[in-house]
């Protein structure tokens, strides 16, 4: 006799011992109407979709056991009744993640309807939206983030430049380079300085940002690039031959004045000439760090630095 859930699923039950009342089998999280097989097979293989809060569903095939066990037609059938019936749920989208030695999954999914999302170097994502209307879906990174270090000497006023090697116009800039994934801005710009021309420093605020988009040198993407004050703490410069053709400490005024240097170079030395004559609070956008929504995580808030009284403030 089999237990209720079971027949109202339509499910094999388990054999209760001592005549107690039968359980309908454990099913796999695909879908608990499939019923079939091929579920329950890849289920037992390792492969758990799982759901998130905000509708989606998302689908891991590195987590198979034995990728090699796992054929094209049958993971064409399951991905059908899977998508079947995370739509009866539902659910608004899927994410597939496909290993690079699994891609011969890729042109399957696609005839189910998946896209492409975006990919790194040992998997691609592809995506299906299940929900009404065009997709709502976040985009991939869209931006590429470069960060340069204006390194100001403030006892001499002289701040460090290099001239690129590759570059067809010898123009002076300040060190920089692209940010790494999960490196924060002020670091990006002290380890570039430093890979550059062997000068220590101290992050110590923010000076501009510049966007661009369709920028040759981000394929075709949009860039964000910022340039950071910092503080030396050594002088004796060893630059990177292969990267740079000329490195030196020059005067900021010269280096505001000189027609030899990048249009945004030369708007940076003088806003940075500014607050070394007037205060660096009048051009600095600094940086604090505050607790996440996210359990364990922090941000970093860049702004204008507060005066004590509104800093401190707390609710009455």
């Amino acid at each position: 006799m089999l237990g209720a859930r079971a027949l109202r699923w339509g499910l094999p039950a388990r054999r209760a011992p001592n005549g107690a009342r039968p359980q309908p089998a454990r099913i796999p999280l695909c879908g608990r109407r499939l019923g079939s097989l091929v579920g329950h097979s890849l289920w037992a293989a390792g492969l758990q979709p799982q759901r998130d809060k905000f509708g989606g569903v998302t689908v891991h095939l590195a987590q198979l056991h034995a990728p090699d066990s796992l054929d094209q037609v049958t993971f064409q059938r399951w991905l059908q009744e899977s998508v079947k019936q995370w739509r009866a749920e539902g659910r608004i989208a899927v994410w597939l993640h496909i290993p690079i030695l699994q891609s011969k999954f890729i042109a399957t999914a696609a005839l189910q309807g998946f896209t492409f999302h975006h990919a790194e170097s040992d998997s691609s994502t592809l995506t299906l939206w299940l929900g009404e209307g065009h997709s709502r879906l976040p985009g991939y990174a869209t931006h590429q983030l470069g960060v340069a270090g204006a390194a100001l000497d403030v006892d001499t006023g002289k701040v460090l430049v290099v001239q690129d090697k590759n570059k067809t116009t010898n123009a002076w800039k300040f060190p920089g380079g692209l940010s790494d994934p999960g490196e924060d801005i002020g670091n990006t710009a002290v380890r570039e300085v430093f890979e550059e021309t062997g000068i220590k420093s101290e992050f110590k605020s923010l000076l501009s940002i510049r966007q661009q988009h369709r920028h040759p040198g981000a394929f075709g993407l949009s860039d964000m690039y910022i340039i950071c004050r910092l503080q030396p703490s050594s002088f004796n410069i060893s630059f990177c031959q292969q990267e740079c053709l000329r490195c030196e400490w020059m005067d900021l005024e010269e280096l505001a004045k000189t027609k030899d240097t990048t249009p945004i170079t030369s708007s940076v030395a003088k806003l940075l000439l500014y607050g070394y004559r007037e205060g660096f609070d009048k051009i600095d956008i600094t940086m604090r760090e505050f607790p996440a929504v996210y359990t364990g995580l922090f941000y970093k808030l860049y702004h204008k630095e507060l005066p004590d009284t509104y800093k401190n403030m707390t609710e009455f």
